[in-house]
């Protein structure tokens, strides 16, 4: 489902009220307890429509109950509690059933869920599982994509569009805006677009920045001395926080994720099953002696079991399953 973002952020609370987000999570209930009920969608569509902090909170609830269900069916048995919670929920008055699912929330936050998920998350404007992609279209025009297990929020004002990257990757294409250019925000630098497209991916140690078309400004970041560093199409950067380099060819397409693609150039093997690991839950590595394997080829991520499957096709290796959660690639012998 795709949202609308706030118009103007200042008219109304950045993170909406307690109240709010339980009229969400009622709404949420009902359509799950009566999915084939058209008139009550029709409702929960006036209620979102009619104050853009009821679509914020909407967007909310249906991303942490996503990645919820998500993280709690990838543990082994898991499902059967989860199974049990959400068909207590639906025998549940409404009173009743808020306080489950806001008990759910709280605990999940605290427990091992909270690694996960994190209250970033869940204050998040716009957030992904893992495994999950998401596409919004914002008040400007621009296109946001977000790919797995992914978190950002937005800041439009009439003086600035600023998008803060919490983690993740993102896919912008913007169009250019005079006196208000396009900002992302990552933790180690600050990017600006005027028109074009471009992915921003934030890891632990880096934020790396590929353009597509058009050109981006990295603005700031930690060891610039303030000179902004111009990156044309076809160029990636990869910032740290003391330098920005630039990358040399990449060995994956840095935007095919949007069309549910990895499509790879003599990719190393580890780092192939690193990318795929991205989009599923638990281990998945490969034995060190085949780490430097080297594979090109267009794979889809829909069903990364199916994805991995086509390996041995190519590469003398086997798939090991020790469970579903725990997947090793291993040498033919």
């Amino acid at each position: 489902m795709k949202a609308e973002p706030l118009e103007n952020p200042q008219a109304h609370p950045s993170r909406p009220s307690q109240q709010v987000v339980r009229q969400a999570i009622h709404w949420l209930l009902r359509l799950r307890n009566h999915a084939s009920a058209p008139t009550l969608r029709r409702q929960c569509d006036l209620w979102r429509a009619a104050h853009p902090e009821h679509e914020l909170a909407w967007q909310r609830v249906q991303s942490l109950h996503s990645e919820l269900s998500a993280n709690l069916r990838a543990v082994p048995g898991a499902h059967i509690a989860l199974d049990t919670l959400e068909n207590s929920a639906q025998r549940l008055g409404r009173r009743q059933a808020l306080k489950l699912l806001s008990g759910v929330v709280l605990v999940g936050g605290a427990a091992w869920l909270g690694k996960d998920l994190g209250w970033q998350t869940w204050n998040a404007d716009f957030a992904t599982a893992t495994g999950e992609r998401r596409g919004f279209q914002l008040p400007d025009g621009t296109r946001l994509e977000l790919n797995t297990h992914s978190a950002a929020d937005l800041d439009f004002s009439a003086e600035q569009r600023l998008i803060t990257l919490v983690r993740g990757e993102i896919m912008l294409t913007c169009h250019r805006d005079p006196g208000r250019p396009l900002r992302v925000q990552s933790r180690h630098g600050l990017f600006e677009g005027l028109e074009g497209r471009f992915v921003v991916r934030q890891d632990s140690d880096c934020t790396r920045l590929s353009v597509t078309s058009g050109s981006v400004a990295i603005r700031s970041h930690p060891g610039s001395n303030g000179a902004p560093i111009q990156v044309t199409a076809g160029q990636s950067y990869r910032v740290t926080s003391s330098t920005a380099t630039l990358s040399p060819s990449l060995d994956m397409d840095a935007d095919a994720w949007v069309d549910g693609l990895i499509v790879t150039r003599n990719m190393r093997l580890q780092d192939f099953l690193n990318e795929v690991g991205r989009y599923r839950q638990g281990y998945l590595k490969c034995a060190a002696a085949i780490a430097d394997l080297r594979l090109s080829g267009v794979f889809r991520l829909e069903d990364t079991d199916k994805l991995l499957a086509i390996l041995p096709r190519t590469l003398a290796v086997r798939i090991r399953y020790r469970t579903r959660w725990w997947v090793t690639v291993e040498r033919l012998a």
